[in-house]
């Protein structure tokens, strides 16, 4: 999932880009509120971690901004402010939740989890889509022959699969939502095909049935509504 991180202090901001990379995350960092308004206004994120306090301007404003236009990305408030008024003000503005400065990283990873879970996959800390299985905590994904050997990028992918599950993804949306700004866009989708095809095989060999279909001139989708989607767990 690809998380923006709006913070005015880079040294936090790195320390936390860092970390929640290193848990599969995906990590934009943006140093004030135009940065971010900018950013929120061309992409979607799996959750904003925003500072209330930022040059020419503030992170309850940004919040009032992404409420207003209907934005659904999740929020978790950070700030040095231990203020019930901030708190209960931003939690009625949308946020998810809300963390004091100074804290654990670990616990800041573990609170974006929760955010992503409850926003796109129920709550659920396991997501069973017929006979394939995915557990969130230990990011292993099994089918009826066992763990599947998915990279990271093939991880990510399911995911991203699974959080629209029937609606076409194109691929501008993939490339976008597993590299960002890291690799440079372009009509050659080579490596997505690549990617595609390694994830198809691994489920087909692992006994379950193949969710990920190609939609032409679009992208593609994962069905579980059709005939040819997984199996109920019996």
């Amino acid at each position: 999932m690809r998380i923006l991180v709006v913070e005015d202090e880079k040294e936090l901001s790195n320390s936390i880009c860092s970390y929640l990379k290193n848990d599969k995350f995906i990590c934009e960092a943006v140093y004030d509120y135009y940065e971010a308004i900018q950013k929120l206004d061309k992409k979607e994120y799996g959750c904003v971690i925003l500072d209330i306090t930022l040059p020419s301007g503030n992170g309850l404003d940004i919040l009032k901004k992404m409420k207003d236009i209907g934005k659904a990305d999740g929020v978790l408030i950070i700030s040095a402010k231990n203020s019930l008024h901030d708190k209960v003000l931003g939690l009625n503005l949308g946020a998810d939740d809300y963390l004091t400065k100074p804290f654990h990283l670990p616990e800041l990873s573990a609170r974006v989890a929760s955010i992503i879970r409850r926003k796109y996959f129920e709550g659920k800390n396991k997501i069973v889509i017929g006979d394939l299985q995915i557990d969130m905590d230990d990011k292993i994904v099994k089918g009826l022959n066992g763990v599947i050997e998915f990279t990271r990028k093939e991880y990510e992918l399911l995911l991203f699969f699974v959080s629209n599950k029937n609606k076409v993804v194109t691929k501008e949306a993939i490339v976008e939502h597993l590299w960002g700004e890291q690799i440079d866009m372009s009509d050659n989708y080579d490596f997505i095909y690549t990617h595609i095809k390694n994830m198809r095989k691994k489920i087909a060999l692992s006994g379950c049935k193949d969710c990920i279909k190609a939609v032409h001139g679009m992208g593609y989708i994962f069905n579980t509504n059709s005939k040819e989607s997984l199996s109920k767990r019996k």
